[in-house]
């Protein structure tokens, strides 16, 4: 029995410093959460303020019809036509004598393409016409017109 009491069970005073060791530079298992609530919210408010200036196209005021709006898979092509005459493929200026052969380099589906003109209610009419007739005589079949539902006042 040539034990001491420190050494036997850690009760003098070596042990209790040893065991205050451990504790001291024991890990933790627990995961802070509220610094990541925090940054997922301001990515959130980030994400919600910039989504709506993302899906902005070329600026044009779209006359109001009756139409009920058309269901659809795929994004179609769009042709722009702006108050002052400038032509827009998606959101390209372009020159009408090059709409036809653009048109022809990004249609995926050929001729069986969906073309949506979209003209600002104060271009000229002759404008509108005169490129809906260069897409139609390059073989476009499926060409739409897009405008804005009227609102009952």
């Amino acid at each position: 029995m040539g034990m001491s009491a420190a050494s036997a069970g850690g009760i003098g005073r070596g042990g209790r410093g040893h065991r205050r060791r451990g504790r001291h530079h024991s890990l933790m298992s627990e995961i802070n959460v509220t610094p990541m609530v925090d940054v997922m919210l301001v990515l959130l408010i980030i994400f919600m303020v910039a989504a709506p200036l993302l899906t902005v196209g070329v600026p044009i005021d779209l006359p109001d019809t009756q139409a009920k709006p058309m269901n659809a898979d795929t994004q179609p092509i769009t042709v722009s036509i702006n108050a002052t005459g400038q032509i827009y493929l998606q959101e390209t200026e372009i020159p009408i004598d090059e709409l036809v052969a653009k048109l022809q380099a990004i249609s995926k589906t050929g001729y069986d393409e969906r073309i949506f003109i979209r003209g600002d209610k104060s271009t000229d009419y002759g404008t509108a016409m005169k490129v809906m007739a260069r897409v139609s005589a390059a073989g476009y079949k499926n060409i739409g017109l897009v405008s804005l539902q009227e609102q009952d006042q």
